[in-house]
């Protein structure tokens, strides 16, 4: 291999025959890159070719033309999956068919919601790689969006898996439906794993090679001439901070608004909206479910006060619903903010799951809300989230999910749950070791919703095999167990594969001299160990974050 050197032994190297070298160096390096992306783009367009259907004759035979530019490669990838109907959703579909079980028809119902919110997953994996103008190839920004939506991806088709375990806990553990589906998903699952662990390894050393490439090279178009994401609108900065930002449409349950019912309002909200749409919710209780789906881009709903505005919802495992779809207030489209709301379910302990909101949405945001329930209450499914000033109340795994959040100056507040119940605050369910995900708690405080806790009650309990939790900077009041944490499985220790660990807590129930001695296990960490979960680095949220003018700290304080 050519080097420097060699034009010249170890002398000094005439200048023309230096940036001769330098260009042919320069050269292999793009060429290096380049094929490196395509190949990244093959490999989460394979995926996508599991999880859809593929077209017939020519496109199982597609072969790159010679000549072609990278540009035009990757579209002759994406041509290769069409993207159609989602196969695992056409297969839930027939196998609802076959059943007049109410239960088992939503379980599969779950897959179908989730299925197709994984093709988009990927779909946006691919569209992260494309380079404006003035970016660098491949930005750190890029790196972890492909990251988020691919640990998305796989978080959504275990959510399925999730719903079918469900089934088998109750009297249809003989059923062949979930053994049906399990197969058919079996591929799509594998090969998504596969996928992010070769695209993350490929992109995280392409991000070492430092050559500015102009976006001309790859023939990108800009996505927004106003340099911000699409996602960003020019009010949006001080929506959050405002006291009463001007609404798009009002809800008042005294008619006093544009619409009564909140669902009515999300209505109205354009499908991918590229600008912020804003719901003003009066004081009052609104008793509904609502259901913010992947195409309710950029809403942002605020109301009188958490006090004053409550979205109350009574769904529940119990009666017969999946955990999943037992959400008060669900949202899955990017962009979501809310501020000085509560979201409530009403199911009460008897009831076991009921979730008050559920969050699949990347960037999203709440501010000085409160969510209040028992058992799960607050679903933080997948992609990043940020919580800010919050009231979090609940019994067992009452913070769940596989999304890479942060929780900052939070008030986390278990409660007396049923008889011969223990609380549990976090489940935090990462199912890959390469997802970028895990539960990040700093500066909260950790206190009893009032004197009636009796219950043993543990930080969390790892319910996935690398399960990923960290409270760092809080305070932790005597409720707490002196072990700190409790095994999924009764007195079976996690694998060692999770990463549970506290960081420079105070107060009583912080002492960690009689925590677990699980191998997963740290009582304390480094400062650079526990920087890797703070606002700026695990949620990028110094990329994002300042858009919405919600305060936060970015790096670790002392």
């Amino acid at each position: 291999m050519d080097t420097i050197k060699s034009f010249k032994g170890y002398g000094k190297v005439d200048p023309a025959e230096e940036q001769a070298f330098r260009k042919k160096t320069r050269k292999r390096l793009i060429i290096l890159i380049v094929s490196a992306i395509v190949l990244v783009a093959v490999i989460i367009g394979a995926v996508v070719g599991v999880v859809v259907h593929r077209g017939k004759s020519s496109s199982d035979d597609w072969v790159p033309a010679s000549g072609m530019t990278p540009s035009a490669s990757l579209k002759a990838v994406c041509s290769v999956t069409r993207y159609p109907n989602v196969e695992a959703v056409g297969n839930s579909i027939k196998l609802k068919e076959k059943t007049d079980d109410a239960q088992v028809k939503d379980a599969l119902t779950v897959c179908e919601t989730v299925f197709d919110d994984a093709v988009d997953r990927l779909k946006d994996s691919l569209s992260s790689m494309e380079v404006a103008e003035g970016e660098k190839l491949l930005s750190s920004s890029k790196i972890d969006d492909m990251k988020t939506w691919l640990s998305a991806s796989i978080t959504d088709q275990e959510t399925c898996l999730d719903a079918l375990d469900e089934l088998n806990s109750t009297h249809y553990g003989n059923s062949s439906i979930p053994k049906d589906i399990r197969t058919a998903m079996e591929n799509s699952t594998q090969f998504a794993s596969n996928s992010l662990a070769i695209g993350t390894k490929i992109v995280t050393l392409l991000s070492q090679v430092k050559v500015p490439i102009h976006r001309r090279l790859l023939g990108f178009e800009r996505s927004d001439s106003s340099g911000f994401p699409r996602w960003v609108s020019a009010g949006d900065r001080r929506l959050l901070q405002e006291i009463n930002p001007t609404p798009n449409v009002t809800v008042a349950a005294d008619g006093t608004g544009d619409f009564r019912t909140i669902k009515e309002a999300v209505d109205k909200v354009s499908k991918k909206s590229p600008t912020r749409f804003v719901i003003f919710i009066k004081k009052g209780t609104y008793k509904e479910n609502v259901i913010l789906d992947k195409h309710k881009w950029n809403v942002m709903m605020y109301g009188d006060g958490k006090t004053q505005t409550i979205v109350s919802g009574s769904l529940n495992f119990i009666d017969g619903t999946p955990t999943f779809s037992t959400a008060t207030v669900a949202v899955a489209g990017k962009g979501f903010m809310a501020k000085d709301m509560t979201f409530i379910n009403t199911a009460g302990a008897a009831k076991h799951q009921a979730v008050a909101f559920r969050s699949g949405s990347d960037q999203s945001v709440f501010y000085r809300c409160k969510f209040d329930a028992f058992q799960d209450t607050l679903y933080a499914h997948s992609n990043r989230q940020f919580y800010k000033d919050c009231d979090i109340t609940g019994t067992i795994d009452f913070i769940f999910g596989n999304a890479a959040v942060v929780l900052q100056n939070c008030n986390i507040q278990p409660r007396q749950p049923l008889a011969n119940q223990f609380n549990t605050i976090t489940a935090q369910g990462k199912k890959d070791p390469n997802q970028n995900t895990g539960i990040s708690i700093q500066k909260c405080t950790f206190s009893p919703l009032d004197t009636t806790l009796t219950a043993p009650t543990y930080l969390g309990r790892p319910w996935k095999e690398y399960s990923t939790t960290v409270i760092m900077q809080s305070e932790i009041g005597s409720f707490l167990q002196p072990v700190g944490w409790k095994e999924w499985v009764s007195n079976v220790d996690p694998p060692k594969t999770i990463f549970y660990a506290e960081y420079l807590n105070t107060g009583p129930g912080a002492t960690v001299d009689q925590r677990v001695k699980w191998a997963g296990y740290k009582p304390t960490l480094t400062n650079a160990e526990a920087g890797k979960f703070t606002v700026g680095t695990f949620i990028q949220g110094n990329e994002w974050l300042p858009e919405t003018s919600v305060s936060f700290e970015e790096a670790l304080r002392f």
